[in-house]
């Protein structure tokens, strides 16, 4: 029993870490894009434009107004069109991905407004054009508040990965379960809970270590 238990943790251990990298990796490439439009096309951003900004802004509020348990039902077709099937480890990369590009857009968004107006308006002195403030001003001084805000989006998604196990996608959520709960198996379950406080305990250190690094040569 306690080999098998040793086993399941590590099958779905990886199954979790997977779903979520993949999910996290397509997440913050959308989602980065997302905010620094939502910044650029704002009132005072640097490519004014109400339409887009109010169009992205309300995908991006109705997307994350969405439970994430009915959005991975309500997106089973899609899912099973783009993956070929609503069940397994792929099949929750679909909704988890499209559940953390908005909140990470919407984090992200909040880093990039931070910003020192006047470092723009400095570049803008200097001459440099909008493209230029954007790599060269906006995203290295918000790098470290991106990825402080990356590192809160990817402990959301494990708890959120935990719910699609619940329903069929596998990786821990699926063990507490299917062993824990519906065989009353106390000790799968009190297991699960370690492994999770482990992962994202791990997860948010290496992300506040990084940001402090970020934040420290920004300085």
């Amino acid at each position: 029993m306690h080999d098998q238990l040793i086993n399941l943790l590590i099958t779905g251990t990886l199954d979790t870490l997977f779903m979520v990298g993949v999910s996290g990796l397509l997440a913050f490439l959308i989602g980065l894009p997302l905010a620094v439009v939502l910044v650029s096309t704002s009132a005072h951003g640097i490519y004014p434009s109400q339409p887009i900004n109010q169009a992205l802004g309300w995908v991006v509020n109705i997307t994350r107004s969405i439970p994430f348990l009915i959005l991975m039902v309500a997106l089973i077709p899609i899912t099973r069109l783009i993956v070929g099937t609503s069940y397994g480890v792929w099949a929750a990369v679909v909704p988890l991905t499209l559940a953390a590009t908005p909140f990470f857009a919407r984090i992200a968004e909040v880093s990039l407004r931070e910003v020192d107006h006047g470092l723009i308006e400095a570049a803008q002195a200097m001459g440099c054009n909008r493209k230029q403030i954007i790599w060269h001003v906006l995203l290295p001084e918000a790098l470290p508040g991106i990825v402080a805000g990356f590192t809160v989006t990817l402990v959301t998604m494990i708890n959120s990965s935990a719910i699609a196990g619940a329903i069929g996608a596998g990786g821990l959520g699926d063990i507490a379960y299917r062993y824990g709960y519906q065989r009353f198996d106390m000790q799968i379950m009190f297991a699960v809970i370690v492994v999770l406080v482990i992962v994202v305990m791990f997860v948010q250190m290496i992300g506040d270590h990084l940001a402090q690094q970020l934040d420290k040569r920004k300085l």
